[in-house]
C-alpha cells in the first residue's frame, strides 16, 4: 500500500510535533485573512477543500515568509534537516518534492501533513499541479527578486503569486471556463496589488519592494521615501495611481460575479467587495499607507458588497 490515511505522516518520533498539531498551527491562520477562506455559508464539500487549498497556500508563503512556527516541525515534516531548517530555498524545494508526491499514484505519498490533507481534494476536484507550483515559483522568485522595474514585470509575478488561487476556486467548485478564469485573473491580481499598497512598510522591512521601478521614477520617489514614518506628496500621489490600476482591474473581473449562481456568488462578491473596499479605505487615508495598512469597516464591506452583487459600481 502506497498511501497513508489523510492525518497521518512521517512525523512520529518521539519528540517530535504530532501531526494534528502542524496542521492547525497553519490553518488557524485563516481567521486572520482579508478575505473569507471557506465562509460559513459555502457547501461543507466545499468548505473542506478550499481549506485544504489554504493549508498549502499559507505553508508555502509562510516557508517564503519566513514565518513558519519555531521548533523546526515543518522542515522535519518535509525531511529537512534541522541544520538547513532555516534555508527557504531548501525548504521550497522540498515542499514541490512533496507536492509531486500528491500527484504520483505510483509514489510513497506526502509526507507534510497539510499535503496528505491536500491529497484527497486533488483527486476528488481533478486538480492539476500547475497552480499549484505557481505558488512556489512565486515564493522561490521573492528569494531571488526585491524589486520590479515595471508594471508588466509586477504582472507577471501576480500570474504567479495570486492568479493560482482564485483558479483553484473555480476548479473546487467546478465553475472553471476560460472566460472565468481571465475574469478571476483580473481580480486576483488587483487583491495583490490591493495588499502590496497595504504592506508597503512591512515590505520594505523585508526587503522588498512592489511598486514598479518605472513608476516610483515617473513619481519621483525614493526607496528611502518608503521608509519615512508618513508619506509625502510624491508617494501619496504613486499609490493613487496604484490604487487606481487595481480598481480598473476589478472592473474587469467584476462580470465573473454574474456569471454565477448560488452560495458562489456571494462568495466571489466578497473578493471583489472586499478589494474595492480595502482601495477606499486607503484612498480615506490620503493614500499614506506608511504607518500602517488601512482597512475598510464592515460597513464599507457590505455597502460593495451590495454594489458588486447588483452589478454597478
Amino acid at each position: 500500500m502506497r498511501r497513508p490515511l489523510p492525518g497521518q505522516s512521517a512525523v512520529t518520533a518521539a519528540g517530535q510535533a504530532r501531526p494534528a498539531d502542524i496542521e492547525r498551527a497553519t490553518l488557524d491562520k485563516a481567521a486572520a485573512e482579508n478575505f473569507p477562506v471557506a465562509p460559513f455559508f459555502l457547501p461543507r464539500a466545499w468548505r473542506h477543500d478550499l481549506m485544504a487549498v489554504y493549508g498549502f497556500a499559507r505553508l508555502v508563503d509562510d516557508i517564503g515568509d519566513g514565518d513558519l512556527a519555531p521548533g523546526g516541525a515543518d522542515a522535519r515534516a518535509l525531511g529537512v534537516q534541522d541544520h538547513e531548517a532555516g534555508d527557504r530555498l531548501t525548504l521550497l524545494d522540498a515542499l514541490e518534492a512533496d507536492l509531486r508526491r500528491v500527484f504520483d499514484l505510483s509514489g510513497p505519498g506526502p509526507r507534510h501533513p497539510l499535503l496528505l490533507r491536500l491529497e484527497p481534494t486533488v483527486r476528488r476536484r481533478a486538480l492539476t499541479p500547475g497552480p499549484f507550483l505557481g505558488l512556489i515559483a512565486a515564493n522561490r522568485q521573492d528569494q531571488l527578486v526585491t524589486r520590479y522595474e515595471t508594471y508588466d514585470d509586477l504582472l507577471a509575478y501576480c500570474e504567479l503569486s495570486a492568479n493560482p488561487v482564485g483558479r483553484l476556486v473555480l476548479a473546487v467548485t467546478g465553475t472553471a471556463t476560460p472566460e472565468r478564469i481571465r475574469r478571476s485573473d483580473a481580480i486576483c491580481t488587483a487583491l495583490q496589488i490591493v495588499e502590496h499598497l497595504q504592506d508597503v512598510a512591512e515590505d520594505l522591512g523585508r526587503d522588498r519592494i512592489y511598486l514598479p521601478a518605472a513608476d516610483m521614477k515617473r513619481f519621483h520617489v525614493q526607496e528611502a521615501d518608503l521608509a519615512a514614518p508618513t508619506a509625502g506628496a510624491s508617494v501619496r500621489a504613486l499609490v493613487a495611481f496604484q490604487a487606481r490600476r487595481a480598481l480598473d482591474l476589478l472592473d474587469e473581473g467584476a462580470p465573473l460575479v454574474g456569471s454565477v449562481r448560488g452560495r458562489l456568488r456571494l462568495l466571489l462578491a466578497g473578493f471583489v467587495a472586499g478589494g474595492r473596499a480595502a482601495v477606499r479605505a486607503i484612498a480615506a487615508a490620503d493614500y499614506d499607507v506608511l504607518p500602517g495598512p488601512p482597512k475598510p469597516g464592515t460597513p464599507q464591506l457590505l455597502r460593495e458588497a451590495g454594489v458588486t452583487l447588483r452589478g454597478k459600481g
